[in-house]
């Protein structure tokens, strides 16, 4: 018997123009190496016994692997909505830079983004986090806080920057 969960809420479907050039070219990458991996398969294939050839058995899987994540692209980029910074840096919107203070006077750096780019840098962090909907449409000197694990943290907006 299997365990049901239910289906994942559905992700905000913003992008930054840095994060969709990225996604484009991942997917031209992905279509290249798809060609290669193809004419390996068709070779390994060509040696004989299929089901004992690790080589081809490798290679199917190396195909199927990427045939999901270009399915997943092809289904996904054209529901995106590119995003353009705002210049406006007396308020937090997405594609902002924001430099929080926690109450040690730990400084810590966040770029809101997209949840198909946030996994590209270590500060990125998704407009779906608890922290980024704290911060969006804060402004420098508001305090937000954080309740997790029953622990509440208070952070200062200290700064927001927007790339270019």
């Amino acid at each position: 018997m299997g365990r049901w969960r239910p289906p994942a809420a559905q992700s905000a479907p913003y992008i930054t123009p840095q994060g969709y050039k990225k996604l484009e070219q991942e997917n031209a990458a992905l279509w290249t190496k798809r060609n290669e991996v193809a004419k390996a398969v068709t070779a390994a294939a060509a040696e004989g016994d299929r089901s004992e050839n690790a080589e081809y058995i490798y290679r199917k899987k190396q195909l199927r692997e990427i045939d999901a994540r270009i399915g997943y692209l092809q289904r996904r980029m054209p529901k995106l909505t590119v995003v353009k910074s705002v210049q406006d840096t007396s308020r937090i919107f997405f594609g902002a830079w924001v430099t929080i203070e926690d109450e040690t006077g730990q400084e810590i750096c966040h770029r809101i983004v997209g949840a198909d780019e946030f996994d590209q840098h270590e500060s990125y962090i998704t407009v779906d986090s608890p922290m980024a909907k704290l911060l969006l449409g804060k402004s420098i000197d508001d305090e937000v806080c954080l309740e997790r694990q029953n622990e509440k943290q208070i952070f200062a907006i200290i700064n927001i920057e927007y790339d270019d």
